[in-house]
């Protein structure tokens, strides 16, 4: 039986991806959150996350939580990967990083740590839909050359960042399609578009999980292309998804949803050694 071992087992990513996982029979039998979390000492029985009896540690006794778990999941903040990680590689655990926002150096020094060592999937988004989505951009180049492409993202207001992870790499793999040199995040006053140039927007706005639309329009139609995250759940089930998926993987090298769905592109969306930088939280 697959084992995991969750950090930031009690916030809403952790507490979606072991609910997600203990449906499908998988254990969670290591949970971490930050020493200053009240969830520290607690079980997620007594958190009603599931009946399971196991604590969450302080994360300075990860590894005491990775012991007998098989695969670890991350869906936190580059300071805490950054200083989880390497522990995780050390300890030959597989990886599951969902986490988002690093910077280019974090990036480069993340990628640094995992590459090689042990099998591991990274992506900025784990929705099924989504990477089906970034699978279809590559379709879209049939479009001429005056059809404008752009990018909106909606999501809930206690998002930090803007753009969304997965509309930066929407945005990477349009600009990349189209040889758009430039993104324009917002327009105020007297600015017209430039052809060279790709637009990506960002509303905030309750409590929305994810809604990214791409647009694109000629001189007599429009075509949108959207994907509604109906809530985290649809995170959880792709992370749960290349949990198991990775499990069976021996190489140790850095994969993407795109292996994980077997989905093949020349476009792929999960190339993080050479990616540039997402952020999304």
């Amino acid at each position: 039986m697959l084992k995991l071992c969750v950090a930031g087992a009690a916030g809403r990513m952790g507490r979606a991806i072991i609910k997600e996982a203990y449906l499908k029979g998988i254990q969670t039998v290591g949970a971490i959150e930050s020493s200053s979390s009240s969830a520290v000492g607690k079980t997620l029985q007594d958190l009603a996350i599931t009946d399971q009896d196991t604590e969450i540690l302080s994360s300075d006794k990860l590894d005491r939580a990775l012991v007998n778990a098989d695969v670890f999941i991350s869906f936190t903040s580059p300071a805490a990967d950054l200083v989880n990680i390497p522990i995780v590689v050390e300890q030959g655990k597989r990886i599951i990083l969902g986490t988002t926002g690093f910077s280019s150096e974090q990036n480069r020094v993340i990628i640094d740590n995992m590459n090689g060592k042990v099998p591991v999937v990274f992506s900025p988004n784990y929705s099924v839909g989504i990477n089906i989505f970034f699978n279809l951009i590559g379709t879209l180049n049939a479009f001429p050359s005056d059809y404008d492409f752009c990018i909106n993202e909606l999501h809930h207001t206690g998002k930090k960042d803007a753009p969304s992870g997965t509309a930066n790499k929407l945005g990477e793999l349009v600009s990349n399609m189209r040889n758009y040199t430039k993104t324009v995040t917002g327009r105020e006053g007297m600015s017209s578009r430039q052809p060279n140039e790709l637009e990506i927007t960002s509303m905030r706005a309750g409590d929305v999980s994810g809604i990214h639309t791409l647009t694109i329009a000629g001189p007599h139609e429009m075509l949108k292309i959207e994907h509604t995250a109906f809530s985290r759940d649809a995170l959880a089930q792709g992370a749960v998804y290349a949990a198991e998926w990775l499990s069976k993987q021996n190489i140790p090298q850095i994969y993407n949803m795109t292996d994980v769905l077997g989905l093949t592109s020349a476009f792929s969306p999960g190339n993080f050694l050479s990616r540039k930088n997402t952020k999304e939280q």
